[in-house]
């Protein structure tokens, strides 16, 4: 099979391939559903687009597909005015894979190699520099620094087309390190400067033409002046949206979150969601609402930030937590395949699995849930939140407890049975001191392991866990007596070895297939 990110080895007849042959099927088709998940490289034009690009298409032998952005800038390629090739939801692949590539994406996404460099990524990942950077070139057709940069100008395009920020405010918050170097990253990916970039969005939302660029002249960005760039009326309040893969049942995300939302913390309503919440800049205040359509749906973020470098590690946690990369169309196509799982699949298309903003925090719902109901486990995190938590500001106003929080004072807070306690606090010391890590990068199974090797874990936490914090999409937790109540009202077995032996028809995608049945629980 040709190599996904290279060029100088495609056959004379790359149809020959039939993973080239299948993606170009899918451009030619214009299949949106595709966008997002390959980058279509047109070598004759220099540019990349997405896969529904409504352009000519071009010919076999002029075109490359990439899996990254930043593999395409490295063939020297500029992502098309037309289409916005990264205006799109992202890649389900790295929630999908378990590898070294797809755990890189993740923290990339999550801002780690503008914090800690690429060092501090290799060290996260358990390997040296180099070998990260061998890795990705060759499976990924870019290093961790090329990732990266896409990453942020993804991050810049974002915030110039859908935000009022200050535009020089829009290159730290991205993640740059000098004005210089936004100007000349966002010229060279789109062939446009900053201001261009946000007056051709201005023109297109009002359904006028694209203005024309400069022949001279700079059109960057001066620290301490920014022509034409409009400052945030609302006081450091950030608004974006993020694009979601449609059909996405954003209803039953919300519902999800509404019903385990903890007073002081958070507050859920049928289709928005706020909640104070650490992020590595310090304490924020982010609210979520429902929006766009239901050809191109979305979710709408208001955030208020200790610092707007704050912004991508947030965006991430956004799309882990509404799950907004999924592969909807392939997994309802997979689960509808089940006579049995059929009619929930109609009604609900679109499911998703939620994921979580802050790992511990999940780590701590986990375990004070198990072997309890919903309502139960809500009333002892409101008590553990109210008693060690930290108060911020109005409305939600209460930080969930840290972990030192609570492994010094779990003890004296928590209620219920003593062993269970024991677990809580020894995790929580765990945690603390870094015996014991629990983040979206974890490869799963050592993950499961780890969590196993706590006394007082059990299969059902360190399958909730894994499918919550690293986004698996395939756990049936066929321990869960709720679950099997749901089963049993779909006429599926309620026995946990027989639902597990039915639930092999449904992988990769248990995770999506235990929340209709945790729908379907009477």
């Amino acid at each position: 099979m040709t190599p996904p990110n290279a060029t100088a080895t495609r056959p004379a007849d790359p149809l020959a391939d039939p993973v080239f042959a299948e993606r170009y099927r899918a451009m030619r088709a214009r299949d949106a559903r595709f966008d997002g998940q390959f980058i279509t490289g047109v070598h004759s034009t220099g540019i990349y687009c997405r896969p529904s690009c409504p352009a000519v298409s071009p010919k076999a032998t002029n075109v490359s597909f990439y899996l990254t952005a930043a593999a395409a800038h490295e063939a020297g390629l500029r992502a098309c005015k037309r289409c916005l090739p990264d205006a799109v939801p992202g890649s389900p692949e790295w929630d999908l894979r378990d590898d070294l590539a797809a755990r890189a994406m993740r923290l990339i996404a999550d801002g780690v190699v503008e914090r800690e460099g690429v060092p501090g990524l290799a060290a996260r990942l358990g390997y040296t520099p180099r070998h990260l950077t061998r890795v990705l070139t060759a499976e990924l057709g870019a290093g961790p620094l090329a990732l990266s940069r896409a990453h942020r100008a993804q991050t810049a395009r974002a915030l110039l087309t859908s935000t009022s920020l200050p535009v020089a405010d829009v290159a730290f918050a991205s993640g740059f390190g000098s004005i210089r170097q936004f100007n000349d990253t966002i010229r060279a990916v789109y062939e446009r400067s900053p201001l261009e970039l946000r007056a051709t969005a201005r023109l297109r939302d009002r359904g006028l033409a694209a203005p024309v660029a400069h022949a001279g002249g700079d059109d960057g960005v001066a620290p301490g002046s920014v022509p034409g760039a409009e400052a945030d009326p609302h006081g450091g309040l950030v608004r974006l949206r993020l694009p979601a893969r449609a059909p996405f049942d954003a209803a039953g995300v919300f519902t999800w979150l509404g019903t385990r939302a903890l007073d002081g913390v958070e507050e859920a309503g049928a289709l928005h969601y706020r909640r104070t919440l650490r992020l590595p800049g310090g304490p924020a205040l982010v609210g979520f609402e429902s929006g766009g359509d239901v050809d191109a749906p979305s979710i709408d973020v208001e955030a208020r930030l200790a610092t707007l470098a704050d912004l991508p590690p947030l965006v991430a946690r956004v799309r882990r937590l509404f799950d907004l990369d999924a592969d909807a169309v392939a997994i309802d196509e997979a689960l509808a395949a089940d006579p049995r799982l059929a009619a929930s699949v109609a009604a609900v298309p679109g499911i998703r699995v939620p994921g979580c903003l802050d790992p511990h925090e999940l780590v701590f719902r986990a375990l004070i849930g198990q072997q309890v109901s919903v309502k139960a486990a809500r009333t002892a995190l409101v008590r553990l939140a109210a008693e060690l938590g930290e108060h911020v500001g109005d409305g939600p106003s209460v930080l969930f407890p840290t972990t030192a929080a609570i492994a010094e004072e779990g003890e004296r807070v928590l209620r219920g049975p003593a062993a269970r306690i024991r677990t809580i606090v020894d995790v929580a010391r765990r945690l603390e001191h870094g015996d014991l890590v629990v983040s979206a990068d974890r490869e799963r199974e050592e993950l499961a392991r780890d969590l196993l090797a706590v006394p007082g874990i059990g299969p059902w936490t360190a399958g909730y866990v894994s499918m919550r914090v690293t986004r698996a999409p395939d756990v049936l937790l066929t321990s869960d007596l709720v679950l099997r109540y749901g089963a049993a009202a779909l006429g599926l077995p309620s026995d946990a070895a027989a639902l597990a032996a039915e639930g092999v028809r449904w992988a990769p995608w248990r995770s999506y297939a235990s929340m209709h049945l945790w729908r379907a629980a009477p």
